[in-house]
């Protein structure tokens, strides 16, 4: 699953120069977040990268991250559905393999499906041919399986990655969607409730956030319809990252 760090560094566990874990000062009362200090902001322009969408409207842009199955992205798809909101779901091979089913009807029911690579690696790790592999693999099994007709959005396994791996997965088709919003949901052992993850969200809101979630976190399920709820009375919208990439064209 992807990692989600407040800070950066840039260098990974085996120390390699130039590699980055996404990280930034997370919004608080409406302010923007920032990446100004983290290092990486350059190269993350540079390639076309998303952190968040447009900062002078209030839309929204809801993602989570697929890497396998713990019995709650039905009932997501269930509130996402009841409540009439877009998402984008970043999706593994192994996932793939699993959830043939669940795969199907995000696509049917109108969301996206993105690219999380096949088998979750630390894609800095990779030749550029691994990478292109990886990211292929992916794409022709979800476009056999839903029909889905082009894969464009990518959000590197763990939140690592390097200006090579930003320039590989741009050249073949490929934007690199990182997030503005987030926190500690990932762990399935630490799950602190509804409230929490509730929250958690909530206080981060700001115009055009991208809201990272991910799938198995049962306090992420409880807490989503709320989640909607608030923002909407809160004057913001749910859009696609398609509108978003609209907007930027």
């Amino acid at each position: 699953m992807v990692m989600l760090s407040g800070t950066t560094s840039i260098v990974n566990a085996a120390g390699s120069p130039g590699v980055y874990h996404f990280g930034f000062r997370k919004s608080a009362e409406g302010r923007l977040p920032s990446i100004d200090d983290e290092g990486f902001k350059p190269i993350v322009m540079k390639h076309g990268a998303l952190f968040l969408g447009d900062s002078t409207k209030k839309e929204l842009y809801l993602t989570f991250d697929n890497g396998y199955e713990n019995g709650y992205t039905s009932k997501i798809l269930d509130i996402l559905r009841d409540k009439k909101t877009p998402a984008t779901f970043f999706v593994t091979g192994h996932y793939i393999k699993d959830q043939p089913e669940l795969l199907k009807r995000m696509v049917s029911e109108g969301h996206i499906i993105g690219n999380h690579s096949w088998s979750h690696p630390d894609m800095t790790t990779l030749s550029d041919e691994q990478i292109k592999s990886e990211l292929d693999k992916v794409n022709v099994q979800v476009r056999e399986l839903t029909g889905q007709k082009e894969m464009i959005y990518l959000r590197p396994p763990r939140g690592i990655f390097s200006e090579r791996v930003l320039a590989v997965s741009k050249q073949v088709g490929y934007t690199n969607v990182f997030w503005s919003v987030a926190y500690k949901d990932w762990d399935v052992n630490a799950q602190r409730g509804r409230e929490y993850a509730y929250s958690s969200v909530i206080k981060q809101l700001h115009p055009g956030a991208i809201i990272l979630l991910h799938s198995v976190s049962k306090d992420n399920t409880e807490a989503l319809g709320g989640i909607i709820d608030e923002a909407r009375r809160q004057g913001y919208e749910f859009k696609s990252l398609d509108e978003l990439m609209a907007g930027l064209l």
